[in-house]
């Protein structure tokens, strides 16, 4: 893609570098483990060896008495101050949940759960400190089996009285007079195709660049907080409900932040025990943990086991589909964690008409880690499921992939559509995208080579995996959210401030962690304002800065934020036409505004943008009554979500004699709406892809029986490489939003939502001469050599 160097005539559209590429480059980056400030002391957590067990006691008097410590802190000392951490979606009215404490007090549910902090002079000082804390355990029966867990055999938490913390169901004849899913199910058994398959859905660890990291200053009239959060406002919120705190006395601060992934959507113990522990010894408090750490208790993503049940006719015609989960809450509920798997409610249906629909949903308490939002958070469960099944229905009707899909997928000329889930799409064409990908692919030669490689019996089968996926997000609207439990709202929020000199300063609600918000954002208000690209600057991520905002994750950001700032810009312009006209002496209503410069219709009298704000900030010839200010600002709720889609082609070569997979070619093309910066676009696509990718062929957080993780580094947690992930080719189709003024979509989850089911149906496909139907993930050689045996084939020969 050519980078833009010349001014270009319009901002939007353009791909330009990023402006905060240049500090994050360069090593000027402000990470929270960077700031030092004076008289600042170090955190260090002691955690829990086992996974179930009472804490019979905690003795600290060694530590305390260690070089360079200040203070020891055991849940028994702060029982009465710590609160709960907050679990901000009660998906059921029945939902069970027991107490969160940041730090146990007399028993701990998961292996690496806090159960003291050692606060020391220095970093090294904590970690040796923390050493010397003797606690004794009395280890109970872990869980770790999620459908034994669903059983009840063994509790996680006995006071509960059950290992489920809720369950939710949707029936599309309850919900929408949609159709009845048994009895499509019955008529599809009496005479038509029934697939009933079960899939698991690993679980991942979100591994973001930089591992999580918390500094809390107390000493001024504001109690300050410095995190790697991607939700600031969220946080300080809830940090003040959780620890009574006047929320007007806590002001949170979210950095330069080195990746998310949903993993830093979250109000974690470590910011809780560090803001305690900072108002206790009155001085700056700083923590940041160990890679292992971040592995072993960030939380983690995914985890379901997949029922699933499609009806179709003989001719492949879908008429019904019924979906069953178990979903491994792990042993709490983390901020959004009970909501998870019931956002992948709305999208089991995917791109195609199903006249009957049931989902239910039941959430599971464990002995592992919680799990919370991952990139994606029920929507890539959700689209592996369906399209795994598109293509075993196109096996069992004896059609290509793609044309099954294309049988059953809404037409563009049928938009908007509303979902047997009661979803409206508002835009979208699947057939363009399709038709795009086929063709950058080069499918129909591709499949001549799979035919070739059979006939000849190759060792080295060619496999060509379809994924033709769409998403919810722009996750609001704010009714829907509270239709849906969601104890907060999905609106955004931004201001522009038009200073004296000309320059523009946009605040924005949203808080980027590698997003390019600064870019997209200027180049928005820089298009509408008429203003250069180089004279916006935008501020984010910090409370008392931004003091309104519901901060960035479900790729809401620009669909919402970003149309926030472009409204809160608009209200500026109809600003300034007041005092425009009125240095111009004319009506408002005569003038013209085009790239920056107001106009007398007919006339060439005009005056800048920048000569207006000069003209109210002097304010010495303002109209009478107005304001000396153009500053404006607006909030954003939208009336739907945004629905991106696209179609993803892997060809992957399947070694059967030894089970690797290789990519060889991988195309995608998706539809994000109207596209502001081309560059972030194609840099999100990328990154998606590989991270979906990861979960087909790589990754999985692994226990042992007494509930470890096992695959606690990366030297076990497989993320891939640069090597590991194949170069890709993308485009794009455009089919313009028509929930917002300008078009656009989301495009921070697409890669990830439509790769995994692209490769794992690569993988099937190359194997199903050899009767091979599914290969669990990740698809390690072993996995598949494994499945191969297990298949009775041999020596590369197809059966």
């Amino acid at each position: 893609m050519t980078v833009t160097e010349e001014r270009p005539t319009t901002e939007v559209g353009t791909p330009r570098r990023r402006k905060e590429d240049q500090r994050l480059v360069t090593g000027r980056t402000r990470w929270t483990d960077n700031l030092q400030l004076p008289g600042m002391l170090h955190l260090a957590m002691v955690r829990s060896p086992v996974a179930r067990a009472k804490i019979t006691s905690v003795d600290v008097a060694e530590a305390r008495s260690a070089p360079g410590v200040l203070a020891v802190i055991t849940g028994s000392d702060v029982a009465d101050i710590q609160g709960s951490l907050p679990n901000a979606w009660p998906v059921a009215e029945d939902q069970k949940a027991p107490p969160h404490p940041a730090i146990a007090v007399d028993q701990v549910s998961f292996a690496g759960e806090i159960v003291a902090c050692v606060v020391a002079r220095s970093a090294a000082e904590a970690r040796d400190a923390s050493e010397l804390v003797d606690v004794e355990y009395d280890e109970l029966p872990v869980v770790l089996d999620l459908a034994q867990a669903a059983a009840d055999t063994e509790l996680v938490h006995p006071d509960l009285g059950t290992n489920v913390s809720a369950r939710w169901v949707f029936d599309s004849a309850e919900a929408c007079s949609g159709g009845n899913v048994e009895d499509a199910i019955q008529e599809a058994r009496d005479g038509g195709i029934l697939i009933e398959r079960t899939y698991r859905q690993q679980r991942l660890i979100p591994a973001f660049m930089e591992p999580r990291s918390v500094v809390v200053d107390p000493t001024g009239e504001q109690t300050t907080m410095w995190s790697a959060t991607q939700i600031p406002h969220i946080l300080r919120l809830m940090l003040a409900l959780t620890c009574d705190i006047p929320e007007s006395k806590l002001r949170v601060i979210a950095p330069d932040v080195g990746g998310g992934f949903g993993g830093k959507l979250q109000v974690t113990p470590e910011e809780v025990v560090t803001l305690l522990a900072a108002r206790q010894v009155g001085r700056p408090c700083k923590y940041t943990e160990s890679r292992s750490e971040s592995l072993m208790v960030a939380h983690h993503g995914r985890d379901q086991i997949q029922k699933l049940t499609l009806a179709a006719k003989q001719d492949g015609t879908v008429t019904g589909l019924k979906v069953e989960l178990l979903a491994d809450m792990g042993a709490y509920l983390g901020l959004v964690t009970s909501g998870v798997p019931i956002l992948g409610a709305f999208m089991f249906n995917a791109i195609y008409k199903f006249p009957a629909y049931h989902f239910a949903c039941t959430n599971v308490f464990t002995n592992h880690a919680w799990t919370d939002a991952y990139r994606g958070a029920g929507r890539p469960e959700a689209t592996y499921a369906i399209e795994r099944l598109m293509d075993e229905l196109a096996q069992e009707v004896g059609a290509d992939p793609l044309e099954i899909r294309e049988k059953n997928w809404i037409k563009h000329e049928e938009f908007p559509f509303t979902t047997v889930a009661t979803l409206e799409y508002d835009s979208g064409n699947y057939e363009a995208a399709t038709a795009k990908a086929r063709e950058l692919f080069g499918y129909d030669e591709l499949r001549k080579e799979q035919a070739e490689r059979r006939e000849r019996n190759d060792p080295v089968q060619l496999g060509i995996g379809v994924s033709t996926y769409t998403e919810m997000c722009g996750l609001a609207p704010s009714r829907v959210l509270g239709a849906l439990s969601y104890a907060a709202g999905g609106w955004e929020h931004a201001s522009i401030r038009m200073l004296a000199s000309g320059k523009v300063e946009v605040v924005t609600g949203s808080s980027a962690h590698g997003q390019g918000h600064e870019t997209a954002w200027s180049q928005i208000v820089a298009d509408r304002l008429g203003v250069p690209f180089e004279d916006v600057e935008v501020l984010h991520g910090d409370t008392l800065v931004a003091p309104k905002g519901m901060d960035t994750y479900g790729s809401r950001s620009l669909v919402i934020g970003g149309i926030a700032a472009l409204r809160a810009a608009d209200k500026v312009i109809e600003k300034a036409k007041v005092v425009a006209a009125h240095m111009l002496e004319a009506s408002p209503d005569d003038l013209e505004f085009s790239a920056g410069k107001f106009t007398v219709k007919g006339t060439d009298k005009g005056t800048g943008i920048g000569d207006v704000a000069f003209a109210a900030f002097h304010a010495h010839d303002l109209p009478d009554g107005f304001e000396p200010s153009l500053d404006a600002e607006a909030t954003m709720d939208p009336d739907n979500f945004s629905f991106p889609h696209g179609t993803h082609l892997c060809a992957v070569e399947v070694d059967t004699e030894t089970g690797r997979t290789t990519i060889r070619k991988y195309v995608c093309v998706d539809d994000v709406g109207k596209v502001i910066n081309p560059l972030i676009v194609e840099g999100q696509l990328h990154g998606g892809v590989a991270q979906g990718i990861a979960q087909a062929l790589f990754e999985e957080a692994v226990y042992d029986e007494s509930g470890t993780l096992v695959s606690g580094s990366l030297t076990d947690y497989l993320v891939p490489s640069a090597v590991d992930v194949p170069s890709m080719v993308t485009d794009r189709t455009e089919t313009p939003s028509l929930t917002n003024e300008l078009g656009v979509k989301g495009v921070g989850e697409a890669g990830t939502i439509a790769s995994t089911p692209a490769v794992v149906n690569g993988i099937v496909d190359a194997l199903r001469p050899y009767g091979v139907s599914d290969v669990p993930m990740p698809c390690t050689p072993h996995r598949v050599w494994t499945v191969l045996q297990a298949a009775g084939a041999s020596g590369g020969g197809a059966a």
